[in-house]
């Protein structure tokens, strides 16, 4: 589903669910890599090892980067979720459910934003787009609060551990200054050598993997709020937004249709009066036709009086 799945708003459907499609295939490359280069991590990063710190601090590390993984990936998730309510309803508004939110997650953007555009409507109160815009990138700034503080730091952890490798290396360098026959320094000097390349080679390959799909999550976040912002310009302003052009519209319109009206009410009356022309004249046949008969009867008893020489009326 790409881009023109939903004509007119310029959204990409499934996004999130390609960017952990994405991290599970680089996830597997990268432990593929480490199975390969299995014997050169063990020496770097666990053989011959006289201290602990480089446990401590590539442990560290590992540990934060973890801790913003998954993160990022519950993150992920969520908007996942978020662009299957977004597109449940759009097509609710596009199939003219009466209920636009329904079978839409209910803590879902569209979901809260169309409740709150309803609510605002239902008390005659304007409706600012540009404040319910702000409100969501404020609302949704937080959710990647964390993933942005790993991501400024992580780099940071491995130059703090090459920085406390390399005092290893310089207490090591000071022992061995002091005799020319401690192994014992030299093997602190080392030490602290391979310490700091272990801390800088995990911090730099978690820092890499980490910050592109950090990047990634705000892509998402963005694709996100912008279809949000777009349904609602195309859907639900329209809906709820009163506006002095669209009332003079809707005013216009009724004057229109009240003109109909009119027209249809004389067309009535002028209907009427030919009813009333056609039962006037059937009104003036019906007398002529009764004071026809009356002569007639009147002539017929007179015939009879005449016949039976009867007397006349009075």
């Amino acid at each position: 589903m790409g881009e023109t799945e939903l004509e007119g708003l310029q959204i990409r459907l499934n996004f999130s669910r390609n960017v952990l499609f994405r991290m599970v295939l680089f996830a597997l490359v990268g432990f593929g890599l480490l199975a390969w280069k299995m014997d050169f991590i063990l020496d770097v990063y666990f053989r011959k090892q006289l201290t602990t710190t480089g446990y401590l601090i590539n442990g560290a590390i590992i540990g934060l980067f973890a801790l913003g993984l998954l993160k990022v990936v519950f993150t992920l998730l969520g908007y996942m979720r978020e662009e299957t309510a977004l597109l449940r309803f759009v097509r609710n508004l596009d199939d003219d459910v009466p209920d636009p939110v329904k079978r839409v997650a209910k803590g879902s953007m569209i979901a809260r934003r169309y409740q709150a555009m309803e609510r605002l409507h239902a008390k005659n109160s304007p409706v600012s787009h540009g404040a319910l815009a702000a409100a969501l990138v404020a609302a949704e700034s937080t959710r990647a609060s964390t993933p942005k503080f790993i991501n400024n730091v992580l780099i940071l952890t491995g130059v703090f551990g090459t920085i406390v490798a390399l005092s290893i290396s310089l207490i090591g360098a000071s022992d061995l200054l002091e005799t020319s026959v401690d192994i014992g320094g030299m093997g602190m000097v080392v030490h602290g050598m391979s310490t700091a390349l272990s801390t800088t080679m995990t911090a730099i390959v978690c820092y890499l993997y980490f910050g592109y799909f950090y990047l990634k999550l705000t892509d998402v976040q963005t694709n996100l709020i912008s279809g949000v912002e777009q349904v609602t310009t195309t859907y639900l302003v329209p809906r709820f937004q009163v506006e002095s052009d669209s009332i003079l519209y809707e005013f216009s319109g009724l004057i229109r249709s009240l003109q109909a009206l009119v027209n249809q009410m004389e067309q009535s009356q002028n209907s009427f009066e030919d009813v009333q022309d056609r039962l006037m004249t059937t009104l003036d046949a019906f007398h002529k036709g009764t004071e026809s008969i009356n002569l007639d009867l009147s002539s017929i008893q007179g015939l009879l009086s005449e016949g039976f020489r009867l007397p006349k009326p009075s």
